[in-house]
């Protein structure tokens, strides 16, 4: 079929997310009682805080795959199959980048859901019957967790942290860091490293990453560096526990967990400034990731988030 070349793109995940303003918008930096520093949308009722510009917003590192492109040689004829790596379903896009004499079946580009797991065969590339000399391709393949079919539900979420009073640091539309789609309806809970974090609602895992360890506002170093669990619900929402703690996953690719299960421990992994635990509720919109409101309960009732004003 003459010579085959292959380019795969993975979308990351965006963890932490964008960070909000181009040095217009204030932040707000303190230190505990403890000794350690935080930054939050608004400065602390019984502390005196620092008004900081934030200038350029990260930069998010390159996520590991969550589905693998194979090709499968056969007589006259090249077969282009999606392996899911997670314990959820993803969606998929795969189109040419470059193509010379080949057609493709179905015509490309295409796209699928696969289950947990899954693989399925995208599309059958062969040599055109007007080409001659053979032909060749290049193909790119785009990926994202979720089903894009999700029906969110409207469900009450459990706090997520094991803490008798956690903070909330940056809410909804936080300027820090929650300006993007994939955060904007995120929470920060302020709470030391260490802290259990706890499952805020029944699923299953489907991705996580736990091999980082350090932490700052450095970008290009740590954007996109934090440990993190993706739980998948039976609507078809994720739910991400973000920044947790060097070996703070506690749980398992494929694992079915319930709601108050402790799942990992927090911590102040990538680009942060401060332990804490971000939460955020996501749903794939098709070929798009978004976060979206949720309500959630706290030891003393629910709690009041929202913007933060």
């Amino acid at each position: 079929m003459g010579r085959t070349r292959l380019a795969m793109l993975v979308a990351a995940l965006a963890a932490t997310g964008a960070a909000g303003g181009t040095g217009a918008t204030p932040v707000y930096r303190w230190t505990d009682a403890e000794g350690t520093r935080h930054y939050g949308d608004r400065p602390p009722a019984t502390q005196s805080a620092a008004a900081l510009p934030l200038s350029a917003p990260p930069t998010p590192a390159t996520a590991e795959p969550i589905a693998r492109l194979r090709i499968e040689p056969g007589t006259g004829r090249n077969y282009a199959w999606a392996d899911n790596l997670l314990g959820g379903p993803v969606e998929i896009r795969l189109r040419f980048q470059r193509r010379r004499n080949i057609v493709s079946d179905p015509v490309l580009p295409a796209r699928a859901t696969l289950p947990a797991g899954g693989s399925m065969l995208l599309a059958v590339l062969s040599v055109a019957e007007s080409g001659r000399g053979g032909g060749d391709f290049q193909l790119q393949m785009d990926t994202l967790p979720g089903d894009p079919a999700a029906q969110p539900r409207d469900v009450e979420y459990r706090l997520p942290v094991r803490h008798p009073t956690p903070r909330i640091d940056q809410s909804y539309d936080g300027r820090f860091s929650h300006s993007d789609l994939q955060n904007r309806h995120a929470i920060d809970f302020a709470v030391p490293i260490g802290t259990p974090v706890l499952a805020a609602r029944s699923g299953t895992v489907m991705q996580l990453e736990s091999k980082y360890e350090a932490s700052g506002l450095d970008a290009a170093r740590y954007a996109g560096r934090a440990n993190y669990i993706r739980i998948a619900h039976d609507d078809g929402t994720m739910a991400v526990y973000a920044h947790l703690r060097a070996k703070g996953v506690l749980v398992r690719v494929g694992q079915k967990v319930q709601a108050g299960q402790q799942i990992g421990l927090s911590g102040n992994t990538g680009y942060t400034t401060g332990p804490h635990l971000h939460f955020v509720v996501q749903v794939n919109r098709g070929m798009r990731i978004e976060s979206i409101p949720f309500r959630m309960r706290g030891p003393s009732g629910p709690l009041r988030i929202g913007p933060v004003k």
